[in-house]
């Protein structure tokens, strides 16, 4: 492989500022989708556990859609289809007023598929919890709902600290698929890096260690805030 190396460019103006800027597309993407997606996860993941057939249901519908079609085609979806089918005053504004359109998409294709995830592990967790609990709080008088909102939804949220990390690291991966609706995060960046200097290797290169970095900083943290609020662990009573 006849190739030359060439570290140095990646100091030059504009290069640096190329992947400096796509870096924080990449953390305001990861961050505001994964926002979206703990609201909407811890939300619907309590619909799925809550005594209501109706309510159970709903929740369900949306875990299944959103989970099991590809993040990429939700994005041209969101993107592309969307603002066709709404009425024309709504999809003029997506289309020519609303902020950062491609932004704005991006993160709420990625939130809404992640969070359907995220509403598994929460009901999971609930799940896990209420098996070995739901029997003790409602022996000490608590009633059901009693029960779920100050027992199992407390400490189930807490068994799952540990899993979020993946999904949380999922996310920031996943932020790399905005490049194509035109987000210049850091992959897009180190693409353009490369069709303006033909040294993509020494680009991809820096991309990949921030990527990285970066799942090594989450999982730091997630570590951090398992070992505070986390880590719950039920054992079988002795019979």
């Amino acid at each position: 492989m006849n190739y030359r190396w060439n570290w140095g460019i990646l100091l030059q103006d504009p290069y640096w500022g190329w992947l400096w800027s796509g870096l924080e597309w990449t953390l305001l993407i990861s961050l505001g989708s994964w926002i979206i997606a703990l609201v909407i996860g811890v939300a619907f993941g309590i619909a799925r556990s809550l005594p209501n057939r109706a309510v159970q249901m709903a929740a369900g519908i949306y875990v299944e859609i959103f989970r099991n079609i590809p993040p990429l085609v939700q994005l041209f979806l969101w993107y592309f289809v969307f603002p066709e089918v709404v009425p024309d005053a709504i999809g003029l504004w997506i289309k020519r007023d609303l902020p950062q359109p491609e932004f704005m998409t991006a993160i709420v294709a990625i939130g809404l598929f992640a969070g359907a995830r995220v509403a598994e592990q929460v009901r999971a967790g609930i799940a896990a919890v209420g098996i070995h609990l739901l029997p003790a709080a409602l022996a000490t008088g608590l009633r059901p709902l009693q029960a779920f909102r100050l027992v199992l939804l407390p400490l189930g949220l807490r068994a799952i600290v540990a899993p979020l990390t993946s999904e949380f690291l999922i996310t920031v991966k996943m932020s790399a698929i905005s490049l194509t609706i035109g987000v210049l995060e850091l992959t897009a960046q180190s693409r353009h890096i490369e069709n303006y200097t033909f040294q993509g290797l020494e680009a991809f290169t820096v991309a990949t260690v921030v990527y990285l970095l970066l799942g090594l900083a989450v999982t730091g943290l997630m570590r951090v805030i398992d070992s505070r609020i986390g880590g719950l662990k039920l054992q079988r009573a002795p019979s």
